[in-house]
């Protein structure tokens, strides 16, 4: 597991070596920067379901504004500090909310912050995407022209609509799926 592109490109990360946390694949992850573009300059980021953190450090890389992760096990919020510092990433780009998604998005809104770009990425086996999905859409984190992308198991089958949520592309590699949602009046043309 390396950083693709940018400031922190070619740096290996640590990963939590757990059968709990599968970690997002590099081809993954290089498919989903190339599907929402090389360069993320001034935007703000959230990564669900942060594992080891590699999502967010790579959107950190390539010039994301500010991350935000949010992961509520205690190992992989060492491995998350451990890889940010490997890549000399420096608060205040980035902050790492110690919660489950859920309470996250409570945090989130109650600090007025929103975002441009979320990656929702859960346990494939915990079944998570609906409440997560359902929980995001009236979140009030959302930007209009907000991007979100789920990674899931290519045989779960996500809705199409999750409130105001509308799934509009999916990228399939190997056994992952990303799927892509935006705000049914997003001015972001697919």
């Amino acid at each position: 597991m390396r950083i693709i592109s940018g400031t922190a490109k070619g740096t290996r990360l640590a990963s939590l070596g757990s059968a709990d946390i599968r970690p997002t694949l590099d081809r993954v992850k290089e498919s989903f920067f190339n599907q929402v573009g090389p360069g993320l300059g001034g935007i703000d980021f959230l990564d669900l379901f942060a594992g080891s953190g590699s999502m967010g450090i790579e959107a950190l890389s390539r010039g994301a504004e500010t991350v935000i992760f949010v992961e509520p096990k205690a190992k992989a919020q060492h491995i998350i500090l451990q890889n940010l510092e490997k890549c000399k990433m420096t608060p205040p780009r980035w902050d790492l909310l110690k919660s489950s998604a859920l309470t996250g998005l409570k945090t989130l809104k109650d600090r007025k912050l929103d975002f441009d770009l979320i990656y929702v990425d859960p346990p494939f086996a915990d079944n998570l995407y609906e409440a997560t999905l359902l929980g995001l859409s009236p979140s009030g984190i959302l930007r209009r022209d907000v991007v979100v992308v789920v990674e899931h198991f290519h045989k779960t089958v996500l809705r199409k609509n999750y409130d105001k949520l509308k799934f509009y592309k999916d990228r399939r590699l190997g056994d992952s799926c990303l799927s892509f949602f935006k705000f049914e009046d997003s001015p972001y043309k697919a």
